[in-house]
């Protein structure tokens, strides 16, 4: 039936109109399901693909499981297998580019001096003999001690050497520092053994310092390298008080 012209109709109390292509939320779903105007049927979630995973209870042991799992697993047998080696890559010449990669390191070395490690050379020298701990050489070595002060013994005859080396301990001790250089070249122009360097070496593990050196190692090639040694100093001599408190030297 019809409405009368001019007359629009009016909506029942207590009921909203909605449109049907308004969008309805979901708050009216759970008001259709209590009025039971729809219902889903028990199989839903596997008709809809759903996928409920099952917790695994296990004995916590995960090496039984595991064990569990390959049960059934048969192992490949050895023969006939194929050892496939991967592909050296080729640079544009057409040679390996890990020989490629030598050359430029070696051409580094060789320029530039880049790569060079000092303490893999057979003219490093280090050494720790009052000292608990004998990485302490390693570590004056990698710099992590400050260079407070240094002497350069070029030039220099034994006797001006030892002096010279003397007077520079002596104040550095004085003054309170504890990381030292001494610059005593490589002696490559000696006929044998480098002489100041072996001898810088003795006076500062058989002379009057020794009780003063906690360390020493040849320095890092910013420093002079195997031409030139860290010293670390104390700031009391080593006596043997310290072995009653149950310090050793170290070898």
């Amino acid at each position: 039936m019809g409405h009368p012209k001019g007359k629009k109709p009016v909506a029942k109390a207590g009921k909203k109109s909605v449109s049907k292509d308004a969008f309805k939320p979901l708050s009216h779903l759970k008001e259709m399901l209590k009025e039971k105007a729809i219902s889903l049927p028990a199989d839903a979630p596997e008709k809809r693909g759903a996928v409920f995973l099952q917790p695994v209870i296990g004995d916590g042991d995960d090496d039984a499981l595991f064990r569990k799992a390959m049960a059934d697993v048969i192992p490949l047998p050895r023969k006939g297998r194929m050892n496939i080696k991967p592909k050296r890559r080729k640079s544009a010449d057409g040679r390996d580019t890990g020989d490629v990669e030598t050359l430029n390191r070696l051409k580094n070395l060789v320029e530039h001096g880049k790569g060079f490690v000092v303490a893999d050379t057979s003219e490093y020298i280090e050494g720790a003999r009052y000292c608990d701990n004998p990485e302490v050489a390693k570590r004056l070595h990698r710099g992590d001690f400050s260079i407070q002060s240094h002497i350069d013994l070029h030039g220099l005859i034994t006797a001006e050497a030892r002096e010279a080396l003397d007077v520079f301990i002596s104040e550095a001790i004085a003054g309170g520092k504890r990381a030292v250089l001494v610059v005593h070249g490589r002696g490559l122009s000696s006929p044998g053994k480098p002489v100041l360097k072996a001898l810088v070496q003795e006076w500062l593990t058989r002379g009057p310092w020794r009780k003063w050196v906690i360390a020493f190692s040849s320095a890092r090639p910013c420093d002079g390298g195997a031409g030139a040694t860290y010293v670390l100093l104390r700031r009391s001599p080593y006596t043997r008080r310290f072995r009653k408190k149950g310090s050793r030297p170290a070898s």
